[in-house]
């Protein structure tokens, strides 16, 4: 049958699809709308089917924090170009997503996957962003907190996000937690300060200082104090508040938080980044 051009577009409208698309969908449905919705979702599931073994490296972060700043999430998109991160469509369902796990709290991705986006879940829409971009795309992370006051970051066009909850609130303490944050993206710390490194990463630190002190031939006996030692510099180096600052390299990030407002300090913080 002949499908008309105002036909395939209301179905683009409807979906997002390509036109060429809507117009195959339609003529396999023979002019059914619901069918040809179908059938484009079907095309989206074997797409993804196909696809699944493909890497998704790139793709769309995106941290949003609620009205009160008293909670955020970080949301992490993949796919499998940079060509398709880029595209304003696939950010802004990234935007949705992150704006849904904002509003309703799932606990993690699986629930995330299973909340409603219209009349599908996300998973089910997650399949139709396959089915129009014809790549790889996948819910790849998911962290969600709480605190007296909830900062979020973007870094450089969705590559990378934060938010990092602070003890205290105030507009002092907002501006602090935007330099906190992007000292985060930068520096890549692994937890707040020592208290929060797991014992697994501290014995494998340790062990690396003692294989590194007995390769330049020091003593048996001292190789545990040299481990301790290293041990201290990795804290310094790879917990959040030990960290110099990255605006004052003289201070700490504990340094600096205290110099804004005494007593304040980071409780909670969450990154993603692509790759």
């Amino acid at each position: 049958m002949k499908i008309s051009a105002k036909d395939v577009k209301k179905l683009r409208d409807m979906t997002g699809a390509g036109m060429m698309d809507c117009k195959k969908a339609l003529t396999e449905a023979e002019g059914d709308f619901d069918a040809a919705v179908d059938y484009l979702r079907k095309k989206g599931q074997k797409l993804s089917a196909k696809r699944a073994e493909r890497e998704a490296k790139e793709g769309v972060v995106v941290a949003k924090v609620s009205d009160d700043k008293s909670k955020g999430v970080v949301v992490r998109l993949s796919c499998e170009t940079d060509f398709v991160a880029r595209n304003e469509e696939f950010v802004k369902f990234s935007e949705d997503v992150a704006q849904l796990a904002l509003d309703k709290e799932p606990a993690n991705e699986d629930e995330l996957l299973g909340l409603k986006y219209g009349d599908i879940s996300v998973k089910e829409a997650i399949t139709e962003q396959v089915g129009k971009i014809g790549e790889k795309i996948e819910l790849a992370s998911y962290k969600k907190l709480d605190g007296e006051l909830v900062v979020s970051y973007i870094h450089h066009g969705n590559r990378a996000g934060v938010v990092v909850a602070l003890n205290k609130s105030g507009d002092k303490a907002e501006e602090a937690g935007r330099f906190v944050a992007m000292q985060i993206t930068a520096m890549r710390p692994i937890a707040i300060d020592n208290n929060g490194v797991d014992s697994e990463t501290i014995e494998k630190e340790l062990e690396i200082g003692r294989e590194q002190a007995r390769a330049e031939g020091k003593p048996e006996n001292i190789l545990d104090k040299i481990a301790q030692g290293k041990l201290k510099k990795f804290y310094k180096e790879s917990t959040l508040l030990h960290q110099a600052f990255i605006s004052d390299q003289k201070i700490s990030v504990k340094q600096y938080l205290e110099s804004v407002e005494p007593g304040l300090t980071v409780t909670d913080f969450c990154h993603l980044e692509n790759g």
